[in-house]
């Protein structure tokens, strides 16, 4: 019985969604389905968690709209989901930025840009 659940399991997992971690910034494209149309929404923010694991993965999305925080949670190999655009990556020394929530202004959006090191073979 287990092997036919994570048969199922892998069969549904997505092979791109991988590429970010906590501290970027991503455009998350969702599909959004109003009556018998279909769109495509962008929620862009920093991803302040993540949580779970295979099949079972979410994360957080946080971003300021209008003064006000929003925060939304994606299930990450969710089909509603189109795609996942890394916009810069953040350098964060945490797994969870749970102190972003008690920020305002510039500084709630704020974390420290990756600086990609070059190495130099010697």
């Amino acid at each position: 019985m287990s092997n036919i659940i994570s048969k199922i399991n892998n069969e549904q997992l997505k092979a791109d969604r991988n590429v970010f971690s906590v501290g970027d910034t991503v455009c998350v494209h969702t599909i959004v389905k109003e009556g018998d149309k279909e769109r495509v929404q962008k929620f862009t923010g920093i991803v302040i968690g993540r949580k779970g694991t295979a099949i079972n993965s979410s994360f957080t999305v946080r971003r300021i709209s209008y003064g006000e925080g929003v925060e939304r949670v994606f299930p990450l190999h969710s089909p509603r989901i189109s795609k996942i655009e890394v916009e810069s990556k953040g350098s964060v020394r945490r797994a969870a930025l749970n102190y972003l929530r008690k920020r305002s202004g510039k500084a709630a959006m704020t974390v420290k840009e990756l600086r990609e090191v070059a190495k130099s073979a010697a």
